[in-house]
């Protein structure tokens, strides 16, 4: 169903539902992903997002894939938000979005620390213009203390968190740490942040005042490794935790995860040694850990017999937790997510496109994607007469020259 989703878990027509965040106004600072993915949730929530951009546009406006000079990863990440170009550091630029923050509901930035102090944008200087207004500062490692202003990006972020060397460590025989080509720590972070201006927006529903939230993405890659944090603490030996990892079939690879009493002995049967789930090296869990890897060659020795269809066959007739390794165009064509209508179909310049929903559903509202993209300043001058500008101020904006502004 285009750029909607088919049902709600109610079994609802989207259409007919409201919107959760409908009527709120949110300024959006922010460049590249953590971000934008958070204001992308917000506006697929129903919030108005201005997205506010320098005229030669966000930086990943350029990022491929391009269909005539636009961007789907642009898209991805901004689709349903309206699009404001102004230069921050002109003098009137900057009174122009003060007024439009006299406005907001939200701001959200993720600038390095200092930068939207310098431009007189900071939470001190215009928490007195809008005293309700929830200002979300996003950075790598928070707004102060000794790294605050050091420059971070997602795989950075990886390294200084510990999530490497933890990954690491799970990989046998390996001692170099992977490549980073996948930013857990940008979508991590966003998904933090939109939960916290949720929560800020509910407090402030009760106290009628807003506040500055300062989310780090140090901190939000650390929650990642929850276990880690505890074994750092104390002693811990390291064969106390089983790893899932992948078992080879006649074609291919699958996951297989044990991880109850119940998923061992049915697995047990699926390979034909139910002898097994009394044999000492295995009867118990503890057992199992200590002897983790004849386990899985023993599972192994039974999969490299079969394919991979045959095996997660063999494996879902007994309710063994299990799946093939997927592309992602694979995962994409999965007929659960059509079920779902996980995916929703937009347009920008280029033409159609896809984009992913948020990954929830609600029985009494909406949710899902914007059914296009805006193109880079569609809605400055709306914007502009809004907050009172004369048609020759706007004219003046669109003659003045531009300055990017640089975390």
């Amino acid at each position: 169903m285009e750029g909607a989703l088919a049902a709600t878990i109610a079994g609802n027509d989207e259409g007919n539902l409201t919107r959760s965040f409908s009527g709120l106004r949110v300024l959006d600072f922010s460049t590249t992903i953590a971000g934008p993915h958070c204001t992308r949730m917000l506006a697929d929530m129903g919030a108005e997002v201005i997205k506010i951009e320098p005229a030669e546009g966000e930086t990943m406006r350029t990022r491929p894939p391009l269909r005539n000079n636009c961007s789907t990863a642009f898209g991805q990440l901004n689709v349903g938000k309206q699009s404001l170009v102004l230069d921050l550091k002109s003098p009137a630029g900057g009174e122009a979005i003060r007024r439009l923050i006299a406005t907001a509901d939200v701001l959200v930035e993720n600038f390095r620390p200092g930068v939207m102090r310098r431009l007189q944008l900071d939470y001190a200087s215009v928490s007195g213009i809008n005293p309700k207004l929830i200002y979300c500062s996003i950075s790598g490692y928070g707004q102060s203390g000794p790294s605050a202003e050091l420059p971070a990006y997602a795989p950075v972020i990886h390294a200084a968190s510990g999530y490497e060397m933890a990954h690491l460590a799970y990989q046998r025989g390996r001692t170099r740490p992977d490549h980073c080509g996948i930013y857990h720590a940008d979508v991590l972070t966003g998904t933090y942040a939109f939960g916290a201006v949720s929560a800020a927006l509910y407090q402030r529903g009760v106290t009628g005042k807003g506040q500055h939230i300062d989310v780090s993405m140090l901190e939000s890659m650390l929650s990642l490794t929850l276990n880690e944090v505890q074994w750092s603490q104390f002693e811990v030996r390291p064969s106390q935790r089983p790893t899932f990892g992948p078992i080879q079939t006649s074609d291919g690879y699958v996951m297989v995860a044990i991880a109850s009493e119940k998923t061992f002995q049915n697995l047990m049967q699926v390979i034909g040694r139910p002898e097994w789930v009394s044999d000492p090296r295995f009867a118990k869990y503890a057992d199992r850990r200590e002897n983790w890897t004849s386990l899985m060659d023993g599972v192994e020795a039974w999969s490299r017999t079969v394919s991979t269809r045959a095996c997660l066959d063999a494996l879902n007739e007994y309710g063994v937790p299990s799946s093939a390794y997927r592309t992602v165009s694979e995962a994409l064509a999965d007929p659960q997510l059509a079920h779902r209508g996980a995916l929703a179909e937009v347009e920008d310049g280029g033409g159609a496109f896809k984009v992913l929903n948020l990954p929830f559903r609600m029985s009494g509202a909406a949710v899902g994607a914007g059914k296009r993209m805006s193109t880079l300043g569609e809605h400055t001058r709306a914007y502009l007469q809004e907050v009172g500008l004369s048609e020759e101020e706007i004219a003046a904006f669109a003659t003045q020259p531009q300055k990017s502004v640089r975390g």
